[in-house]
């Protein structure tokens, strides 16, 4: 582990593992252990790991319908979920089986229709009869993607489409809610200058001050659930993704700490603290270009999903 103090904080590069290392390691054990494992299990097969994100990949494994939850004297038990489609596919020909198997396979980021042909080899009339068949037995569902608005991809009823599917938290009927994504903008920066503005009031030395205007993303998030102005339940990742606009417009700045202990909001040991920042003077107008500090500048392109024709950004400067 690399460490290094600076500014009062220990420094780590220490990355913190993916939700979905996480999901296939808990069905691993579930594969040795066919009669169910306890949380136990999962605790000491994976002992640093914060209670937090164990609690929200079994969640995810449930609601995906990978896992069962049963109850027995010992406590709770997660279970590889027996199939209860196995039932409704009986009378069903091969070639029924064979497209239910492929759309299965395809998980919670579902498949289209041409990509069942492919792999099916099947004519796409049949394929087509195949599928409203499926839907009418409540065995899978078309959902529209926001990655094209006219295309449809197929998955299993019972599956929570994945984010990249639905859009997430930024998304409503395949439209992007700019006035949510920047009311959120608003009230992120404005708790983080209200948290620097009383660490100035303390009249402490300038780095007691500053280290105090540091805060943690959970305490963003904590904040902003209260505020209850979202209709759906944000994540910390919907969270960070909001505070890296902001640091992508230069108001915000972020550190890694090691945690001391096991606090909410800490991954690995480690934590992700923000502050909201202000420059001595103000930029001349050719530095505050926005395509000179765009994140996405490799990828903004005419008729792309960036361009100079709908970049906010881009509308703003102009504006000056």
């Amino acid at each position: 582990m690399n460490e290094e103090k600076k500014n009062g904080f220990v420094m780590a590069d220490l990355k913190a593992p993916e939700p979905l290392e996480i999901e296939n390691r808990i069905m691993e054990l579930c594969h040795q252990f066919p009669h169910g494992i306890t949380d136990q299990v999962i605790q000491n097969d994976m002992p640093h790991m914060e209670a937090q994100q164990r609690a929200m990949a079994i969640n995810r494994l449930l609601s995906m319908g990978q896992l069962d939850l049963l109850r027995s004297s010992g406590g709770l038990l997660y279970r590889i979920k027996e199939s209860q489609n196995a039932t409704k596919m009986k009378g069903s020909d091969n070639q029924e089986k064979l497209v239910y198997q492929i759309i299965e396979d395809a998980g919670d980021k579902g498949i289209w229709s041409r990509d069942i042909r492919y792999k099916s080899n099947l004519p796409l009339t049949e394929i087509n009869k195949i599928l409203k068949n499926l839907e009418s037995k409540k065995l899978i569902k078309a959902v529209k993607s926001v990655a094209a608005s006219k295309k449809k991809v197929y998955m299993l009823y019972n599956l929570q489409p994945d984010r990249s599917v639905t859009g997430g938290a930024w998304y409503s009927d395949q439209d992007f809610e700019s006035e949510f994504v920047e009311v959120l903008n608003q009230q992120c920066f404005k708790f983080l200058q209200t948290k620097a503005e009383g660490a100035r009031e303390t009249k402490q030395n300038p780095m007691i001050q500053r280290n105090s205007s540091f805060t943690s993303s959970h305490e963003v998030w904590k904040y902003i659930s209260e505020l209850g102005i979202s209709k759906v339940e944000l994540s910390m990742e919907d969270i960070e993704t909001i505070l890296n606009t902001l640091i992508y417009d230069g108001k915000v700045e972020m550190t890694i700490i090691a945690a001391k202990e096991a606090s909410a909001g800490s991954v690995d040991g480690h934590m992700k603290l923000y502050r909201a920042i202000s420059p001595v003077i103000q930029p001349t107008g050719l530095i505050r270009i926005p395509c000179g500090l765009c994140p996405v500048f490799d990828d903004c392109h005419e008729g792309g999903e960036v361009s100079p024709a709908n970049c906010i950004y881009m509308m703003e400067w102009l504006e000056f």
